[in-house]
């Protein structure tokens, strides 16, 4: 039976329930959810051989999330470096750890990267609901209490599994977190063919910036505006990455809590890898669209996914 074991004593932000997200939902209105950045979240449950869609914490931006410890447990940290101290001392990121009772774990504010994973020995413990613990803030569902709301000061964390043994990641498998500019790949949609042609020299070949219009539901690029005969389009549904571009011009990524379906017309569709990294990407970060073909993106994810043997 599970016991309470780390105690929020300070609540951050945004420090959100995620697993792998909700999917088979999208006719019911339900938005997919899930780990914004999966590639450091599948990483974090690697690090304890937790099965990989169990859930763990989402951490924007750090915030003073302090968590406090009663019991000896060991966790695994990925994803962005938000200054995270035991006791006043740094932890390194993309590692498993040991936090011993009355150690008190702290995330300040970003360094590098915008999100952070911590993973919990076999995922944390929370309601399952249309199957995942995901936590979606619009929709009101998933999470600790299975209201949407992010981790609230006084909620306290159990956990499925033991301490497990400890593990690295496998030289060179850290997950990318951009810096100044990035790198993003997309593949082009069929609607791309109603774009000015130099729109779409535009769409490659200038640096976009990510707006501070920015949350887990899309990403707004800024730069010289994007421009499409179709104007508006009946609604259709949209995957993970689909890069809309309404009457302004500028580009909107949608991300995990995007809705099922809209009317802007499309350029096309970031990889999963570039959703991750775009995910990382705190505003202000240059970036520029890379287009290739879906062939390319399905070899590049399998790749990816090939990483992640146990």
């Amino acid at each position: 039976m599970s016991q309470a074991m780390l105690t929020v004593k300070q609540a951050g932000p945004l420090a959100l329930i995620q697993d792998t997200g909700r999917f088979g939902v999208g006719h019911l209105g339900v938005t997919q959810g899930g780990a914004a950045d999966w590639i450091s979240f599948r990483w974090a449950n690697w690090l304890l051989g937790n099965a990989p869609d169990s859930a763990a914490l989402e951490i924007v931006m750090g915030g003073n999330l302090t968590l406090v410890a009663t019991t000896e447990v060991r966790l695994a940290l990925t994803g962005a470096d938000l200054g995270a101290t035991i006791d006043g001392q740094p932890l390194a990121t993309n590692t498993s750890f040991l936090l011993r009772p009355g150690q008190t774990l702290i995330f300040s504010q970003p360094r590098r990267g915008l999100r952070a994973y911590l993973a919990f020995p076999g995922g944390l413990d929370a309601p399952t609901i249309l199957g995942s613990r995901a936590c979606t803030a619009r929709e009101q569902i998933g999470g600790l209490h299975d209201d949407g709301r992010p981790l609230q000061t006084g909620d306290q964390l159990t956990w499925q599994g033991n301490s497990p043994s400890e593990r690295s990641l496998p030289e060179g498998t850290a997950p990318a977190m951009p810096e100044k500019s990035c790198q993003l790949s997309m593949v082009l949609g069929s609607q791309a063919s109603h774009f000015a042609g130099r729109s779409l020299y535009n769409a490659f070949n200038q640096p976009w910036t990510v707006d501070n219009r920015a949350d887990r539901m899309g990403i707004r690029l800024t730069g010289q505006p994007l421009h499409c005969k179709l104007g508006g389009i009946i609604s259709e549904g949209i995957p993970l990455g689909a890069v809309q571009i309404p009457p302004d011009g500028q580009p909107i990524i949608l991300m995990n809590d995007r809705q099922t379906i809209g009317g802007y017309p499309r350029l096309g569709a970031l990889t999963p890898m570039a959703c991750a990294l775009l995910a990382q990407c705190l505003p202000g970060t240059e970036v520029r669209l890379r287009p290739i073909s879906a062939s390319q993106a399905q070899i590049a994810y399998r790749k990816q996914y090939a990483l992640f043997k146990y």
